[in-house]
């Protein structure tokens, strides 16, 4: 009985085995596109970024204020991108990209923000004790940003037996530190039909 009993138990594994799918990895470029899910992906963050780059770069705002300030060039900090939909997004996928363009494009200057701007501090703070004098760097010589972008990403679905739409805005907007004036606003739309 024990050796019918081990016998069963090989072919059963071997059967289940047998039926397990497998996979198949391969490289592709970057630039394919792929949605297998309907949800937000590269291909999403990539649309935004080449729209928003084009719009911010594009617009009034900045020839106006180097016209205003002698041809200096803005100092621009990205603040927060809220995600207010029902999906885990990381702005910072598309975010990366605008701040690309910015320094690229050299019309625009860039500081850091939030968590990567306390770590520069934490660093200058560690220097004041443990770096010598001559390389210490100095408190109170951080540029100040004359911009802060923030903005939002938001959704709505509409759905019906096994079909859905869903509508992603994203808002951004670019304020002037020193007057709270907004100078300039930028939005890209991306709507997706899934079908089961």
């Amino acid at each position: 009985m024990n050796r019918i009993f081990k016998l069963f138990a090989i072919v059963l594994i071997l059967s289940i085995s047998a039926c397990a799918p497998t996979r198949e990895v391969k490289r592709v470029s970057p630039d394919q596109q792929f949605d297998l899910s309907g949800r937000w992906n590269d291909t999403d963050a990539k649309m935004t970024a080449d729209a928003m780059i084009a719009q911010v770069l594009g617009e009034a705002w900045l020839s106006e204020y180097q016209k205003e300030n002698q041809g200096k060039r803005p100092v621009v900090i990205v603040g927060l991108i809220g995600n207010r939909t029902s999906e885990h997004i990381s702005a910072e996928t598309f975010i990366k990209d605008i701040e690309r363009a910015f320094l690229t494009d050299r019309r625009i200057r860039l500081v850091q923000a939030g968590d990567k701007r306390e770590q520069l501090r934490g660093e200058r703070a560690d220097q004041q004790d443990y770096a010598s004098p001559e390389t210490t760097k100095k408190w109170g010589k951080e540029l100040g940003a004359d911009f802060i972008m923030q903005g939002s990403i938001n959704s709505t679905v509409d759905s019906f037996n096994k079909d859905k739409v869903v509508n992603y805005k994203i808002n951004l907007e670019l304020t002037n530190l020193e007057t709270n004036e907004i100078v300039w606003i930028g939005d890209k739309e991306i709507k997706k039909v899934i079908s089961d």
